[in-house]
């Protein structure tokens, strides 16, 4: 499963404006730019952080959110860290959803980097359940605050993030410059939108490497953007007012400079649903998003100081557009997140039918005993290709079942 809108609880702090904020990252006297390891789960980027000198930590680098943010409160009560406010999110009729604290004069160190004095917004808890949606312990997010002090470099095939000073940055001509805007701390651009053979229109999009989606278009308003007849139901992702559900389909065609996609996998949230989770109406200017299953197909560089951005294919480019061939959408728990959960069987999938149940337990699959996997590795047996069998080992209410069906395409 894709949770594309899995930062929609982010968009709603995005707003607020933190006192006495100081933005710190700083690399070391004399060095221009820095390379960092990343871990790509679920196309997201997770690098390492240490939280004020002692904790070691995981962050996602989001260009969606304005300020860091930690998600869970129970890191920061470890390094005695004060808070200064506190809010309560409510949702309709009054209902608490969830509580945040802001606290100051935070560090964050990443290898050879550092960043001091930031406002950082700490969760109560992690509601969203990133470490069971993405299969590995996640703690945080870093966004505008390193997007807007250095020029950044996505390298999802090496896996490998770089910070550049601006002045020192200089773009080869193997890369395809792309215009963005930065708006209230975000990037946007505009690209070629074909949805269909009848409807084609320059499209403004938020760029969001805090999302696995490809590309999510909202169907509403005078866009002339409808839903494509060949859709199936499905869950989005989760918001702070619980599941988010919408419609998978393919759109014909988007095309970002020279560079052409195509018969591409695309969320259309549920306007109801999409806008609980992300009610401002700054928000409505936009036709969708693009996120990090085509983002990935890339190297990306964000300047967000000279307001560009530069695209280069990688490997991926190519590589098709699959949305859950299993009909399954899985859970990792356990102390270590290795074992997995079924926590939603799509209708009418073949998984539906050959009788798999949320709640099963995946114990092995095609024989493979999946329990020194992480959940990226279980999630690419079953999207690996149309057509292929699949054989399950499963654990229901403490009998061992086996399970078999075809991987099949619904769009």
């Amino acid at each position: 499963m894709k949770y594309c809108l899995l930062f929609c609880l982010i968009l709603q702090f995005s707003n607020l404006s933190f006192s006495q904020q100081t933005l710190g990252f700083s690399l070391p006297e004399g060095v221009n730019q820095v390379d960092i390891p990343i871990e790509v789960h679920n196309n997201l980027i997770v690098v390492p952080v240490i939280l004020n000198n002692q904790l070691p930590l995981k962050f996602i680098i989001d260009t969606g959110v304005r300020t860091a943010i930690l998600t869970q409160k129970v890191y920061s009560d470890i390094l005695n860290l004060s808070y200064s406010r506190k809010y309560t999110l409510s949702g309709p009729g009054g209902q608490k959803l969830i509580d945040a604290y802001i606290t100051s004069n935070v560090t964050f160190d990443m290898p050879g980097v550092h960043g001091q004095g930031h406002s950082m917004l700490v969760l109560e808890e992690d509601y969203l359940e990133l470490k069971n949606s993405m299969g590995v312990d996640v703690h945080g997010i870093l966004g505008y605050e390193l997007f807007s002090r250095f020029v950044v470099k996505i390298d999802y095939e090496a896996k490998k993030l770089s910070l550049i000073l601006p002045n020192h940055f200089k773009p080869k001509k193997s890369y395809q410059p792309v215009p963005i805007t930065v708006e209230d701390t975000k990037p946007f651009m505009h690209a070629r939108l074909s949805v269909d053979d009848l409807t084609t229109i320059d499209a403004k999009f938020l760029v969001d490497t805090g999302a696995s989606h490809g590309l999510l278009l909202e169907a509403e308003g005078a866009t002339g953007i409808t839903v494509p007849k060949k859709n199936i139901r499905a869950i989005l992702g989760r918001g702070i007012a619980g599941i988010i559900t919408g419609k998978i389909a393919r759109t014909k065609s988007l095309k970002i400079g020279t560079y052409e996609l195509n018969n591409i996998i695309t969320s259309f949230p549920d306007n109801y649903a999409y806008r609980d989770s992300t009610s401002s109406g700054k928000f409505a200017i936009r036709n969708g998003s693009i996120g990090g299953d085509l983002l990935s197909r890339f190297t990306v560089i964000f300047n967000f100081p000279g307001d560009m951005m530069y695209l280069k294919k990688n490997s991926s480019f190519k590589k098709g557009y699959y949305y859950s061939l299993s009909g399954l959408t899985l859970r990792a728990k356990g102390e270590r997140l290795k074992e997995f959960e079924i926590a939603d069987v799509r209708e009418n999938s073949n998984s539906f039918k050959a009788g798999l149940k949320v709640g099963d337990e995946i114990l092995s699959v095609n024989g493979v005993d999946v329990h020194e996997y992480d959940l990226n590795n279980v999630n690419g047996f079953f999207n690996s290709k149309p057509g292929r069998k699949i054989r399950l080992e499963i654990l229901r209410d403490g009998k061992k079942l086996r399970k078999e069906f075809i991987l099949e395409s619904q769009i």
